[in-house]
């Protein structure tokens, strides 16, 4: 449940940023992309994560080194299909309804 209300949320947050809906919920062979969306010629992938207290840590602390290994391998996979187009990473981050949005925030070294 936490998880859709995330994505609601962090949908109409970059919507609200000007942002196109691609898709949601997008399954590779290699993970899903939780949002694509467009941010003018770039797509965006979007990790969600959310939490509803902060124990533990604050929401993008979720996004551990295994995650961005995930992600990036999200990225060439999207590359492959839309060999034209910029692809950036960006993370939104929920806590307790407090938005951040980090852009470019999963890059490879």
């Amino acid at each position: 449940m936490l998880g859709k209300k995330g994505e609601s949320l962090a949908y109409q947050h970059l919507k609200n940023k000007g942002y196109r809906l691609v898709g949601q919920n997008i399954k590779f062979f290699c993970g899903e992309i939780d949002l694509l969306m467009q941010d003018k010629n770039t797509l965006v992938i979007v990790e969600v994560k959310a939490k509803s207290d902060d124990s533990f840590g604050q929401a993008h602390d979720m996004i551990t080194n295994k995650k961005k290994k995930k992600l990036l391998q999200l990225a060439h996979t999207l590359n492959q299909k839309y060999p034209d187009k910029s692809i950036r990473i960006d993370v939104v981050a929920i806590d307790n309804e407090k938005i951040e949005h980090l852009v470019s925030a999963v890059e490879e070294r």
